[in-house]
């Protein structure tokens, strides 16, 4: 079998998947759950900075898939379109903690990427000691790899803002990690 027809095997299963998902289909959902609910969590707690708030992101995300779904344009990656969705209901969820005045209270969160646990640690730490402006930019560019134009995008500010924000915020966490050791 050709690269080719497994990719469009792959597109096929995809598109059923979504097909399902958009008529409201559990068995659809959980598949995309199974598929994508790990990294999806992953993005909602960095965003939030806790587990409560990244799971009730999840379940809004996961309840309002049908219709969300209904706007998806199949000629884009599925994952990144998942991920955009769930970084606005997070940034969502930030924005009525803070007109709430919540703070979150917990520091340490699922484990990631890092090269040791303790670097993993500090630098969870140092993420949640950004101010708020701050983290969105760096989780959405650097940890979650979305481009300015797409922080931008999600945030709604400006490409330069996001450009700008990105490198305040890695010179604060160079800072705040290297007043750590």
């Amino acid at each position: 079998m050709t690269r080719a027809m497994s990719d469009a095997g792959a597109r096929d299963a995809v598109g059923a998947l979504v097909d399902g998902a958009r008529g409201g289909s559990p068995e659809a959902l959980a598949a995309l759950y199974r598929a994508h609910g790990v990294a999806l969590y992953r993005l909602a707690y960095r965003l939030t900075g806790t587990r409560e708030d990244a799971e009730d992101v999840l379940h809004d995300v996961f309840v309002g898939l049908p219709e969300a779904l209904d706007r998806y344009e199949e000629r884009g990656n599925l994952s990144g379109w998942l991920k955009r969705v769930t970084a606005r209901v997070a940034l969502g969820w930030v924005r009525t903690r803070k007109r709430r005045s919540e703070v979150p209270l917990e520091l340490a969160g699922p484990e990631s990427e890092p090269h040791t646990q303790a670097e993993g640690m500090a630098l969870r730490v140092a993420v949640s000691q950004l101010p708020q402006r701050l983290r969105d930019v760096i989780v959405l560019k650097e940890i979650e790899g979305y481009s300015h134009r797409e922080v931008a995008d999600l945030l709604g500010i400006s490409v330069v803002a996001s450009r700008v924000r990105a490198h305040r915020g890695l010179a604060r966490l160079r800072h705040l990690l290297e007043d750590g050791r």
